[in-house]
């Protein structure tokens, strides 16, 4: 049976009563509040809904992440970063971001980021809990992503790109960023070939819970804006 969340009430269901088909459905309902998306992601859950649904609540099994030590660079994407043919920065350009991670795609006519879920994670940037990665070819905005950012775990929502490489130049830097600032685990949710060529791989949803218990209260040495 799948749970519809309570206006009045935070909580999640164990990540056990997930369904198998669809893989990872949690619950539905609730709203988009900064307080239930932080407690969302706490749990090991994240909303992915179209326009007209209600609101969808996520923990597939397997979960796709990446490790830091694990990042793979291809002879081609190692050429463009010498190149320097980007300029990366962080939290410049949320809004810009998210607003072009909603643009269309060439694979789907519809997108998830709708305008409350843009509001709501503009918000968690307001807070210091959502973060932007921008890639810049001279002043245009070319590619990036966004995701949030937890004690020691970055959770990667959702990233675009109008050039060659250009989200691969951005998630390389975030990564390697990630990894001087002492993050241990980078959340993908789904895979991808984009994803698995960069070096992601698949964990158990048992074995993701447990890299939250561990690392989602723990100090890191972030800074966004440096």
């Amino acid at each position: 049976m799948l749970t519809w969340l309570q206006r009045d009430s935070l909580d999640f269901p164990p990540l056990s009563k997930a369904l198998r088909e669809p893989n990872g459905l949690l619950a539905a309902g609730g709203d988009l509040r900064p307080e239930r998306l932080i407690q969302a992601y706490r749990h090991g859950c994240f909303p992915w809904f179209q326009d007209g649904q209600p609101i969808l609540w996520w923990s597939p099994d397997p979960r796709t992440v990446l490790f830091p030590d694990n990042l793979h660079i291809s002879r081609s994407l190692a050429k463009v970063l010498r190149q320097g043919r980007y300029r990366v920065t962080f939290d410049r350009a949320f809004a810009d971001v998210i607003r072009a991670c909603a643009g269309p795609r060439s694979y789907a006519a519809d997108t998830w980021i709708t305008s409350p879920m843009q509001d709501a994670y503009l918000e968690l940037h307001r807070r210091g809990v959502a973060h932007s990665v921008e890639v810049w070819r001279e002043n245009e905005l070319v590619g990036g992503l966004y995701g949030l950012a937890m004690g020691q775990l970055f959770f990667g929502e959702s990233m675009f790109s109008h050039a060659d490489n250009a989200s691969k130049v951005g998630f390389v830097t975030l990564v390697e960023q990630l990894q001087r600032w002492g993050f241990v685990l980078i959340d993908c949710q789904m895979p991808t070939e984009h994803l698995l060529s960069l070096g992601a791989q698949t964990i158990s949803r048992t074995d993701f819970a447990l890299y939250l218990s561990a690392h989602l209260d723990q100090p890191s040495r972030a800074d966004w804006l440096a």
